[in-house]
């Protein structure tokens, strides 16, 4: 996420991010190209040093001095990348298609010939010719790289359009197949999604989403959809409960707060408010939760002071504080709360303050006054 406008993360910031997506689980960590800064090529060798159980990537244009330095550091792959769409071909670096598979191949055997592994990934892939695409590919593959990697790289693709290329790249290749989406369109995650249901194998993800310009599919984001397909599979392979840790260090980094829609960890994930809703999910989770909050270490809440609400979720607050109010209370305080609300909004805070008042008042017989 170095390319998010507002990052800038120290070594020990990326260090203890590093850190802190081991021990959720991600199985690869992509460092900033070691030909960036000094700085970047230090980094790269810290993290390196840190020995984690995720394999340490770096991500380098099709160039054998930046191959060549990233080695140095390391790492235990190099991401290669090469515009191939018209637009990037004349007005980024100007080469042609035989170029790039002459270099493609240079650099991809200078890094098997080091014994790590590579990835070899077109940029701006669905607005690159689709011949061109496969020829690549092609050469790629018989090269023996470890992946090869499509790139959406200005959010422009649509699932369908993921589904038929990556199907597609499938019948092209025997390699793996690696995803790259952006998010200038709201697809990332769709995308994302659609490319593993149609044979990729790896998706890039960073956390919140962060990257150049609206960013790739966030890390939760992607987890949660991941999740609602296969909840043991997801359960079994990752710490689901570091999640919201993780945001925040990098929320904190960044200078941005977790968005309060943010899949799982967003403080309205799994509030519940409309009184129809709240009664469904106190009688059971499931029949307005895809995702068990339990499963990431976060609660769900049920909120109760607004003109929304509905008796059941009055009781059950009664219910928790212990107050001994039948259903017939609890549904004329109800509509007490209702129309308070419909004047200001009430904290929970105000409805317990009520609650309590009106159990008091009926030890004299006062409560109706209350309403």
């Amino acid at each position: 996420g170095e390319q998010f406008a507002n990052a800038f993360f120290t070594t020990e910031k990326k260090i203890e991010i590093a850190k802190a997506l081991d021990e959720f689980g991600v199985e690869y960590l992509e460092l900033t190209s070691p030909a960036a800064s000094t700085q970047s090529y230090n980094d790269c060798k810290a993290i390196v040093d840190l020995n984690l159980n995720a394999k340490i990537l770096t991500h380098v244009r099709c160039h054998m001095d930046d191959a060549k330095l990233a080695v140095q550091t390391g790492v235990d792959g190099l991401d290669v990348v090469i515009g191939t769409s018209s637009f990037l071909r004349e007005f980024s670096h100007g080469k042609d298609m035989q170029y790039i598979i002459d270099t493609a191949t240079e650099v991809i055997q200078y890094i098997k010939g080091e014994g790590l592994e590579v990835r070899f990934s077109s940029e701006d892939s669905f607005r690159s010719d689709i011949v061109d695409l496969l020829n690549l590919y092609r050469a790629v593959d018989k090269l023996g790289v470890n992946r090869v990697g499509i790139a959406d790289t200005v959010g422009c693709a649509s699932p369908d359009q993921v589904s038929e290329l990556v199907r597609t790249l499938r019948g092209v290749v025997s390699c793996d197949i690696e995803c790259h989406f952006h998010n200038d369109t709201g697809c990332a995650i769709a995308n994302a999604f659609a490319a593993l249901q149609n044979g990729a194998t790896h998706v890039d993800t960073s956390v919140l989403g962060i990257g150049e310009r609206n960013g790739i599919p966030s890390l939760g984001g992607f987890i949660a959809r991941m999740y609602a397909a296969d909840k043991e599979y997801v359960k079994s392979k990752y710490n689901l409960s570091k999640l919201r840790d993780i945001e925040n260090i990098v929320a904190d980094a960044v200078g941005v707060s977790v968005p309060f829609n943010n899949p799982i960890t967003g403080y309205c994930a799994f509030t519940h408010k409309a009184g129809i809703h709240a009664k469904a999910i106190l009688n059971n989770p499931s029949t307005y939760e895809i995702l068990r909050p339990e499963d990431f270490g976060m609660t769900r809440y049920v909120a109760i002071g607004h003109r929304l609400t509905g008796w059941n979720a009055v009781k059950n607050r009664v219910d928790q504080l212990g107050l001994p109010l039948t259903d017939a209370d609890c549904k004329v305080i109800t509509n007490k709360i209702k129309n308070l609300a419909d004047i200001r909004p009430l904290s929970l805070d105000d409805v317990d303050k009520l609650l309590r008042r009106y159990d008091e008042a009926k030890t004299d017989d006062s409560h109706h006054a209350i309403l």
